[in-house]
């Protein structure tokens, strides 16, 4: 009772302090049904407790549009959506305002990897493989029968990009979830990642757009996907009989960060406090299966709710942490090197 007595509390102050100079905050995110349930969660609640208006914007995470805002000094976008690869390297470039936590909470109400200089996690994600059990009789275990195109023929789906792909590759060769990114850190294991690549190679069919892997698995395109299991729970809402693997999974924080130099900073600041509390972190769990970053909020959960989470010790026990670190080492050199690979 008394999280909720908070939860109220808070918004009352939201309200006193926000009508009196309510404003437009320009939110950016990747849309589609993750969309949906950050406006259902955080927007409209938000807009309802301060009087200030979310204006929402789509992106594919394309952080040169950013820079681009920040290099003319002409920011637009209050606050961003940013994965783990990129909110460290926009944060060494200057694209993004340093966060001042006592506008937000206390460290310690968050789960480890949430709080960063220039990001706050605000939900937690997973890249699994997905399949329609409609369509496919063989259900299939892991990475090692993503590849596996003589027991399982047919397409399978995957993101057009580096990250993901190498470490699934890995997984699938063999190497075991907890050394992933030990391997990955060495030439050879690069190389052996791409080699593994090329086995599968003419059977990809990419997908740059997070509502596209469970499009390819309901009309068939597809045996099989990487895909962010959210996008799963969204179709699973919707009737369709598509089922997640969580073995081998890649779990993930997405953050919220905000453009060096927006006129809004502090009603940025508001949001990403009030998007991180409790309350609107349980509801937000409850429209789309993303774990919540506020340790309370994870107590407030049903078991069926739970069940569907990446962060459920369940479902998180041989899955493998983004390393956000040596993405941002790495992570442009892979990616050049990936797309001359794609594109031979």
């Amino acid at each position: 009772m008394q999280r909720f007595t908070l939860y109220a509390t808070a918004a009352a102050a939201l309200l006193t302090c926000g009508l009196a100079s309510a404003k437009d905050l320009t939110v950016v995110n990747f849309g589609g049904a993750n969309g949906n349930a950050q406006k259902a969660a955080f927007a409209q609640p938000f807009e309802k407790a301060t009087g200030n208006k979310i204006v929402g914007v789509e992106y594919n995470g394309e952080q040169a549009k950013v820079k681009a805002m920040v290099e003319a000094k002409k920011v637009t976008w209050d606050l961003v959506e940013v994965e783990s690869g990129d909110i460290t390297r926009g944060c060494d470039e200057g694209l993004y305002e340093k966060l001042d936590y006592s506008k937000i909470g206390a460290k310690n109400t968050f789960i480890g990897d949430a709080p960063q200089e220039c990001g706050m996690g605000f939900f937690v994600w997973s890249t699994v493989l997905a399949y329609n059990s409609d369509k496919l009789k063989t259900v299939p275990t892991g990475w090692k029968d993503f590849w596996d195109v003589k027991k399982i023929p047919g397409k399978r789906g995957m993101r057009k990009t580096v990250r993901y792909n190498l470490e699934f590759a890995l997984m699938a060769d063999g190497v075991a979830a907890k050394d992933v990114y030990t391997v990955l850190a060495t030439k050879e294991g690069v190389d052996r990642a791409f080699k593994k690549l090329d086995e599968i190679k003419p059977f990809i069919q990419w997908w740059e757009a997070g509502a596209q892997p469970p499009q390819f698995l309901v009309a068939g395109d597809v045996v099989m996907t990487t895909v962010y299991n959210g996008r799963i729970d969204a179709a699973r809402r919707e009737g369709k009989a598509l089922n997640v693997v969580w073995d081998g999974g890649i779990y993930d924080l997405d953050y919220w960060a905000i453009p060096k130099g927006t006129p809004n900073k502090d009603l940025a600041l508001e949001y990403i406090a009030f998007s991180t509390g409790a309350a609107p972190q349980a509801a937000y769990a409850k429209n789309i299966a993303y774990g919540p970053v506020n340790q309370a909020a994870i107590k407030m959960l049903d078991a069926k709710t739970l069940a569907d989470l990446p962060n459920a010790p369940a479902n998180s026990k041989n899955a493998v942490l983004m390393n956000g670190a040596f993405w941002t080492d790495h992570g442009e050199e892979l990616e050049q090197r990936f797309t001359a690979w794609a594109a031979k």
